[in-house]
């Protein structure tokens, strides 16, 4: 009998044994994302002189389109139908998570530096959360609440460069506006990839977003810049063309596919402290103060709304005294 089963013993042994090794391995995919989108910021600060926020997004996506298209055009082709049919959704998609997410990151990265970008990058889980609540219908939970409030009140000392007083006397400076933004719109782009089910496997939709986000881009391209962009600039076009941008979302994909969504999204908590060390070892930036207060209370806020995700219930007596008021 064993020497019967003797193939299929082996070939199951053989995959348990595969899975048992891959596993711990799992987590270099999300890990391995986290650096490269650490290493766009600091492209975001080396560009600054040499391309303009338009034409380094705009070359960016065209770069990964010459690169996906020999892969995915007869993927793409075949889901013709399905892509022709979620058109709407899929512009609306390339133009939060690619458009205006990374031209507003480009553009804050002309007065910002790379620390700033990494801390306030890393409030997108958070806003995702908060966003959820809103659009998805989810349940508010402790987390989101507490961690809220952590993540506000952290914000305030990192925008204020350690005085929150100085938001009322002299404003937010106009780079962490567009950072804000920036984030924002990612996680707007993050809630709607999960609510609207186009039927598109992972790699169509990236290809269907990357073809879109050229139909917005390269107007806006024309229009702002038009200028062939600079051959010095050529290394920084490849790193946001290539790994960024084609290769990050496969490592993003399979992290999620190996880890679950909720143990991946936590890594991007490394983002803000990969790009800090980067800023520091490649551009010279320093921290101070405000950046390891401020930016460490932003982090702790996005962290718990992570980890904490029981619900906010209300007792019994609150919930009827609420419908009282409700009637009176």
């Amino acid at each position: 009998m064993r020497i019967l089963f003797a193939p299929l013993y082996s070939r199951l042994k053989y995959r348990i044994v595969s899975v048992d090794s891959v596993m711990p391995l799992a987590f270099l995919f999300p890990f391995s994302c986290m650096a490269i989108w650490s290493g766009n910021a600091i492209v975001s600060k080396l560009a600054v002189g040499l391309l303009s926020p338009a034409a380094l997004a705009w070359s960016r996506w065209m770069v990964a389109a010459i690169i996906l298209t020999p892969f995915l055009a007869h993927r793409a082709w075949r889901d013709r139908a399905k892509l022709r049919a979620g058109f709407y959704q899929l512009a609306a998609l390339a133009l939060l998570g690619m458009v205006l997410n990374q031209t507003l990151g480009y553009y804050a990265a002309q007065t910002l530096g790379a620390t700033e970008i990494g801390l306030m990058m890393g409030l997108t889980p958070l806003m995702t959360v908060l966003l959820s609540i809103w659009l998805l219908r989810e349940r508010p939970t402790w987390g989101a609440l507490l961690g809220g409030l952590i993540s506000i009140l952290g914000l305030t000392i990192l925008l204020g460069q350690g005085d929150p007083s100085r938001l009322f006397t002299q404003g937010i400076h106009i780079g962490s506006v567009y950072m804000l933004l920036s984030a924002g719109t990612y996680a707007l782009y993050s809630v709607l990839l999960k609510k609207w089910d186009l039927g598109l496997d992972n790699w169509s939709m990236l290809y269907g977003q990357v073809l879109c986000s050229l139909l917005f881009l390269t107007p806006f391209y024309l229009l702002v810049d038009g200028q062939w962009p600079d051959g010095r600039a050529l290394w920084l076009i490849l790193y946001a063309g290539i790994p960024t941008s084609a290769l990050s979302p496969w490592l993003w994909m399979q992290g999620i596919a190996l880890l679950g969504a909720s143990r991946t999204a936590i890594f991007m908590n490394l983002l803000p402290v990969m790009t800090a060390a980067l800023a520091i070892s490649w551009l010279g930036e320093t921290l101070t103060s405000y950046h390891l207060i401020g930016g460490g209370m932003t982090l702790l806020g996005v962290l718990l709304a992570q980890l904490l995700v029981q619900p906010v219930v209300l007792r019994r007596r609150a919930r009827v005294a609420l419908a009282s008021c409700r009637e009176d």
